[in-house]
């Protein structure tokens, strides 16, 4: 007899609307300053926390949403919170030089593993612990958890978690690290360029300007400030999936399969 497989939680109906609904809002947060006007007057540091509660009141709701459609026990809750304690305890390691982060590569096998919604719960929650770990509290800190949700949940939202394995799936996991590790920093800059004036001629955000006008100039700013940062984020994603990836696949679906959170509780009547 085979051993069952190990299958990602199960995104159902109300799980899928609740991430929509968060992205969404995601979204808002970020580019509302593009659209602005000049005289609108940029105040993230005031949106923030508005932003984070909210944020924090749909991470509940991601979270009870997928357990009403695929009965998420307690078991979950305990994978969930080991891995965000492993994944803050990672990116201090590597904080501060040349963009080095070790979390991201966990984050990419965990959303493989375990599937988007979980992931997109786990990247949020991970940033979250992280930033009170090292003290990383400030007005980015819901733009952060919102942008490793998405980096997490797009893992788990790669094509074939029940058929796709060994090399060919290895080198998908490592291409998408290296692709969404650049696509994070660019996400982050959006936040952190709209509030940072005068950074110099050709690349500063002007409020009220076209917008072809200000991507452009965005374009600039990342080119001109983080590609080294973003790119060595990448480059060490790659070599850590490659390297630590298919024992550290084996060994979180060996722990999913061991939980079965897909498993439905079965009652019997009493016997007499």
């Amino acid at each position: 007899m085979t051993a069952p497989s190990a299958r990602p939680v199960r995104l159902g109906p109300h799980a899928v609307a609740a991430l929509v609904l968060i992205s969404a809002v995601g979204l808002v947060a970020f580019g509302w300053p593009l659209l602005a006007g000049a005289d609108s007057g940029l105040a993230h540091a005031q949106d923030a926390p508005w932003l984070f509660a909210v944020l924090l009141v749909l991470l509940v709701g991601v979270v009870l949403a997928t357990i009403a459609d695929s009965g998420l026990d307690a078991k979950a809750v305990a994978m969930l919170g080991v891995l965000a304690a492993v994944g803050a305890a990672l990116r201090p390691l590597g904080a501060g030089t040349a963009g080095l982060e070790p979390m991201f590569f966990l984050m990419v096998l965990s959303g493989r593993v375990l599937g988007p919604g979980f992931g997109f719960v786990l990247g949020s929650v991970t940033m979250f612990a992280s930033a009170l770990l090292t003290g990383g509290v400030g007005p980015w800190m819901p733009f952060q958890m919102l942008s490793m949700g998405w980096f997490t949940m797009g893992a788990g939202l790669l094509p074939g978690p029940d058929r796709l394995r060994g090399r060919g799936e290895l080198l998908m996991l490592a291409a998408y690290g290296f692709v969404a590790a650049f696509a994070y920093g660019t996400v982050m800059n959006l936040y952190g360029w709209t509030i940072v004036p005068g950074l110099g001629t050709g690349v500063s955000f002007v409020a009220g300007d076209p917008l072809t006008e200000n991507l452009v100039r965005f374009l600039a700013y990342c080119a001109a400030t983080s590609l080294g940062w973003d790119l060595g984020r990448a480059a060490l994603t790659v070599v850590l999936t490659v390297a630590i990836g298919p024992t550290l696949l084996r060994a979180l679906r060996r722990a999913t399969r061991r939980a079965a959170f897909d498993a439905r509780a079965a009652f019997r009547d009493p016997v007499d």
